[in-house]
């Protein structure tokens, strides 16, 4: 095997990571939105100029760096936080899921879609991307109420979008043939609630043990093994390795009180895997998938953004936000990526007839969700900051 390839195009994509955070601190274009359009660049809808084994890497690398960013997310659900912002956290949390399928769901079916394939692709737009929503607030300076509960609320809204999304599989299945298969629900459960149990016996345990040995080295090292167990795990026993994360995140933050440094840690690791999971990710976009969705992936998009900002308004309200923070929840829900895809994938192979305009309209509008979701955050957590600074 030629490795000399393989070499020179992780230098240049740790570069283009740089030149890109060079770039976003004078453009204030968010970070993201630069490594993947650089990707976008370098990939197969541009210039083809990395080798298809660093194409190969995208899996691998996404598993990692989602599931260190779920260990983030988690350690945002201590107790302090969740007792000054659960009630926002779960109300805007299930507003923005039910409002986004129901105005998706409605508005592609009195479009004249079926309703079988409107029930999917209105379950498929639940889905937000945690990756992107946590390095935007991270590069923003997101400390504060808001962007606390914007971490709280990407860190549980996949497990209320994957429920959501196994029901609508199971409605979909039903309207189209009549069929109702209870096997479907099982799965999901299994892989949502599976996955919450595999968090409690791996962040327990992790808890009691982490930070015992001197900081440093050792530390950093126990994280890395703790992230890739339950990475490991997760894949293993088929449950989702985001929600594992999360809950071992959540778990071994709210029993460790003796230190943090095990976050710390992660944070300080995280970044190299995220450089190389945003670029690949933009490399393996394939542009022209959006030419072929038409105007139903225009329609997607308009009544995906509909629905955030309902729902993020809705929950807002009856979750106590202050005005600026209704009107700006929401559109930082945006951000939509490899989540999306991986339910497409399951319901295409559960309803075939469906499945080729179900991926190509989701991988299609990934690709603007993905571009436009993080400035859209941004955007959103200077708005609350300016209002918050100004009252």
């Amino acid at each position: 095997m030629e490795f000399g390839p393989v070499f020179i195009a992780l230098g240049v994509l740790f570069l283009a990571g740089l030149a890109a955070d060079a770039l976003g601190r004078r453009t204030r274009v968010p970070g993201v939105t630069l490594l993947l359009v650089i990707g976008v660049l370098i990939g197969s809808s541009g210039l083809a100029l990395l080798p298809e084994a660093a194409i190969l890497w995208y899996e691998p690398l996404s598993i990692v760096a989602l599931t260190m960013v779920a260990f983030l997310l988690g350690s945002s659900l201590r107790r302090d936080k969740v007792a000054a912002h659960g009630r926002a956290i779960l109300t805007v949390s299930v507003a923005v899921v039910l409002a986004t399928m129901v105005v998706v769901a409605a508005g592609l079916w009195l479009a004249g879609l079926p309703p079988e394939l409107a029930i999917l692709i209105g379950a498929v737009a639940t889905a937000t991307d945690p990756a992107a929503t946590q390095e935007t607030l991270r590069e923003a300076g997101g400390e504060g109420d808001f962007a606390d509960t914007l971490r709280g609320i990407v860190a549980i809204d996949d497990a209320w979008g994957m429920m959501v999304f196994a029901l609508a599989v199971v409605a979909a299945q039903a309207v189209a043939i009549g069929d109702f298969d209870p096997g479907l629900l099982l799965v999901a459960l299994w892989e949502v609630g599976g996955a919450l149990v595999l968090g409690l016996v791996i962040g327990l345990p992790g808890a009691v043990l982490t930070g015992r040995l001197r900081p440093g080295e050792p530390t950093r090292i126990e994280a890395l093994g703790l992230v890739f167990l339950t990475a490991g795990l997760a894949l293993w026993l088929e449950v989702s390795f985001l929600l594992a994360g999360m809950a071992a995140g959540a778990v071994i933050a709210n029993r460790a009180q003796h230190h943090e440094r095990a976050f710390h840690e992660i944070e300080m690791v995280e970044r190299p895997f995220l450089i190389l999971f945003f670029l690949l990710a933009g490399a393996s976009m394939q542009l022209d998938a959006l030419s072929a969705v038409g105007w139903i992936g225009l329609g997607y998009v308009i009544l995906r953004i509909l629905g955030r900002v309902a729902g993020g308004w809705l929950g807002g309200l009856f979750g106590g936000l202050t005005r600026p923070e209704r009107r700006w929840i929401g559109p930082a829900l945006l951000p939509q990526a490899g989540v999306a895809v991986g339910m497409a994938l399951v319901a295409a192979a559960e309803m075939p007839a469906v499945g080729d305009i179900l991926l190509t309209l989701t991988i299609g509008t990934t690709v603007v969700f993905e571009l436009i979701g993080p400035v859209v955050t941004l955007l959103a957590v200077r708005a609350v900051r300016k209002a918050d600074g100004g009252a």
